[in-house]
């Protein structure tokens, strides 16, 4: 309709920017004390300090000492972020390791319900005599517990001759997002990543022959998917038909990513850059378009029912998509599909980590055994199959033909591993991450125009130097 007054939408910007702050207040309130960003300077000076002294005694150069004895009876606690299915298929593999393990280990499990929870409970207990030998976290939670001398490096850990891991057996982009300098922070525990799906055979009606890979062949299926709708004889559907918009900070960051922009610029939070302008800007002038729409009550309904081309989901919705497309009795072809990049495409990967809380040697060296035993083809393939997620080594896929051969969008993820991109491995990604899921929604909820999107970048920008520091 009619262009809005300047003035009026000057206004909404001070709302957003006075929404952002209240955000910001929030979330420094709760983590003002924890966050530490080490400067690149200071990084390498913590990292060498800890690579020269070994992490204990007993740990000679690549020999970790196991002392039977010691391990018999030992008990261990483990916290998950995790309920129902996670958790019980947790608690099943921790009963099994505890009854077959050869050394006498015994797991204790207690679940912390969610991640936000998890990390609340375990920075509370770190100062105590209270805190777990394992946490299953986010990689941020185990670089700020690094970066504050409570995460152990696993590095011996996973070099050991003995009791090591084949490293080249994992994906590059699950093991590195928990790189903190030269120190491993973490082990991958799940990784996950956001990607488009796509219907191919409404796309194929619609004259494409194939998936869009370039930025300009999504713009075009969007908008004659729209087109299709303003054709038909319904005005209910006239808005519908393209990108069906998704605000999670992951989308957010993917599509970033896809026009070569991102969050970093060597180590700094960069968002006010020309890359970054172009994503929102691109993804304002869709909507303005009518070639995404907003507000679905369920996105993958509208995606079963042709009322989208494209939406947003993680991998584990894939089983629902499935059950919606047969529940509606859709027999449309679905696909996955990575950012577009007029490359081979892009998706940001994220998941939680194993990390280790400093303790002593032995019980060090008995929960790195059971993370080496939750890490063996079997378990992994037993994840897969519960969760629907990546597997964490390309071995397990040997393991997996069955579920495969029933998945076909599963494999289709997994086929694009390669495309993955890190987060940045930064402590302070906890909240900055938060900070860019709540522009990026704003910018929709108000309908930010697409000339003015700078302004978000900049509030950003802004909020995250404050949360960094």
């Amino acid at each position: 309709g009619m262009p809005r007054p300047y003035k009026k939408y000057n206004i909404t910007m001070k709302k957003i920017i006075s929404l952002f702050f209240i955000t910001t207040i929030l979330l420094s309130s709760c983590s003002a004390e924890t966050i530490t960003t080490p400067t690149a300077e200071n990084a390498e000076t913590q990292s060498a300090e800890k690579t020269s002294t070994p992490e204990s005694g007993s740990i000679s150069t690549n020999q970790l000492e196991v002392n039977e004895e010691a391990l018999n009876g030992l008990q261990i606690n483990v916290w998950t972020p995790w309920h129902e299915v996670e958790q019980s298929l947790f608690e099943a593999l921790v009963k099994q390791f505890n009854n077959e393990n050869q050394w006498g280990i015994v797991v204790n499990v207690q679940s912390q319900v969610n991640f936000s929870n998890l990390y609340e409970t375990t920075t509370a207990s770190l100062p105590t005599d209270q805190r777990p030998d394992l946490v299953i976290a986010l990689p941020e939670h185990a670089h700020e517990w690094f970066d504050n001398g409570v995460a152990i490096d696993l590095n011996d850990y996973v070099n050991d001759a003995t009791y090591g891991l084949d490293t080249e057996d994992f994906y590059d982009v699950f093991l590195n997002q928990d790189i903190s300098g030269d120190a491993r922070v973490g082990m991958p525990a799940q990784r996950t990543a956001q990607f488009l799906l796509w219907n191919e055979t409404w796309a194929d009606e619609l004259g494409f022959d194939s998936a869009p890979t370039s930025i300009d062949d999504f713009e075009e299926q969007s908008c004659e998917a729209h087109d299709s709708k303003l054709k038909d004889e319904f005005a209910e559907n006239d808005s519908l038909g393209g990108w069906l918009v998704n605000t999670e900070s992951m989308t957010a960051y993917s599509w970033m990513l896809a026009f070569g922009g991102g969050a970093l610029e060597e180590n700094n939070y960069r968002f006010m850059k020309p890359e970054n302008i172009d994503t929102f800007k691109f993804l304002r002038e869709l909507s303005e378009k009518n070639c995404a729409w907003q507000s679905a009550s369920d996105p993958i309904l509208s995606f079963a029912n042709r009322e989208a081309l494209f939406i947003t989901t993680s991998m584990e919705e894939f089983t629902s998509v499935a059950r919606v497309f047969a529940s509606v009795g859709s027999r449309d072809v679905w696909k996955v599909l990575p950012f577009p990049n007029d490359d081979e495409g892009v998706m940001a990967v994220y998941g939680s980590s194993y990390v280790i809380l400093k303790s002593n040697d032995d019980s060090q060296i008995a929960t790195w055994l059971f993370i080496k035993w939750l890490l063996d083809n079997e378990q992994d393939k037993r994840f897969v199959e519960t969760t629907h997620l990546f597997p964490l080594r390309s071995s397990t896929l040997d393991l997996l033909s069955d579920y495969e051969r029933t998945h076909p969008q599963w494999k289709q993820a997994v086929d694009l591993i390669p495309q993955g991109a890190l987060q940045p491995q930064l402590a302070s990604w906890r909240t900055i991450k938060i900070m860019l899921g709540d522009g990026f929604a704003h910018m929709y909820r108000v309908n930010v125009p697409s000339g003015q999107v700078a302004a978000i970048l900049a509030q950003m920008e802004n909020t995250a130097k404050e949360l960094s520091e």
